[in-house]
């Protein structure tokens, strides 16, 4: 299994924002890896900013530049006093999306790490509109970051639906967060109850189903666990009938987790889409932080 070597942090400087930084200086700490913290100046943002400045006042963008530059090294400093962590500093200006992208090809970045929302005017109410974008573009695994970071992740919950992304999911967090305790989650429903039902199955048939695919999906979580190779004293397998998404929520508090593993796409319809609908909701609405692993073998 592939070590996580180098993250890479991207930061607009928001509060929130440096919950994610400090996250990323943790993992990178307890994994010794290399941090590279960075900040992209919107090249939009400052054209429009070129057209407000007066011909005597040419040297505004450039003390801009120079504060933002300071305000990231006062930060890494604050990294490597706190968390013992030196992290190489990236700033630029251009387009986020694409400055992002090329500065996680160029270190070949592991793991990208990004608070939940941003700053300004521009922050999404659910999640901002700039980590959107990197989940649905990058194919590179990506920490999604809500709560400041004390200490390293003790309970990691993953759901998992025995596609071929349960098991990525799985490798990656044993990379990510390789002393934590696991939870494993699998939310079933009976294909068509609800018509069985509406077509008069009794309830005691009905019942006998859901025992059967209750017996399956844990054979099968059995399965994973082996070959995933986890380690049995850290892993607790839960196996319920309901809905996924509100599973996972209530099981995320229930547990006192503090971290989601999830795929970015399920099985079936749900895997063609960008995001899946189970991945988004709790993306939205989930407590603590999440982890989106994409990539085969990740």
């Amino acid at each position: 299994m592939t070590p996580v070597r180098t993250i890479l942090a991207a930061t607009d400087l928001s509060p929130l924002a440096r919950h994610a930084v400090v996250r990323a200086a943790l993992v990178a700490a307890e994994l010794g890896a290399r941090l590279s913290l960075q900040h992209v100046v919107n090249v939009g943002a400052l054209d429009a900013l070129r057209h407000l400045i007066d011909a005597g006042a040419a040297d505004l963008q450039q003390k801009l530049l120079d504060e933002m530059r300071a305000e990231v090294t006062m930060l890494a400093g604050e990294l490597e006093a706190r968390q013992g962590v030196q992290a190489e500093l990236h700033l630029v200006v251009g387009n986020v999306l694409t400055e992002i992208a090329n500065h996680a090809d160029a270190l070949d970045a592991d793991l990208l790490v990004m608070g939940a929302r941003g700053a300004g005017f521009m922050r999404e109410l659910l999640i901002g509109s700039t980590t959107e974008r990197v989940l649905r573009k990058s194919t590179r695994p990506l920490l999604v970051v809500k709560q400041m970071a004390h200490e390293p992740y003790r309970r990691v919950l993953v759901p998992v639906d025995f596609s071929p992304r349960s098991l990525d999911a799985l490798r990656l967090v044993q990379r990510v967060a390789p002393q934590a305790e696991y939870v494993l989650l699998h939310a079933f429903e009976v294909p068509f109850e609800g018509k069985l039902r509406y077509a008069g199955v009794e309830e005691s048939a009905l019942s006998s189903l859901r025992v059967n695919a209750r017996r399956e999906a844990t054979a099968k979580l059995n399965e994973l666990v082996a070959e995933a190779a986890l380690d049995e004293n850290r892993v607790r397998r839960i196996v319920v009938h309901g809905e996924a998404s509100s599973q996972v929520l209530d099981h995320e508090q229930a547990q006192d987790c503090d971290l989601i593993v999830i795929g970015k796409r399920g099985q079936g319809l749900i895997g063609e889409m960008l995001l899946g609908s189970v991945t988004k909701h709790i993306l939205a609405q989930s407590t603590g932080d999440v982890l989106v692993a994409d990539r085969a073998g990740a």
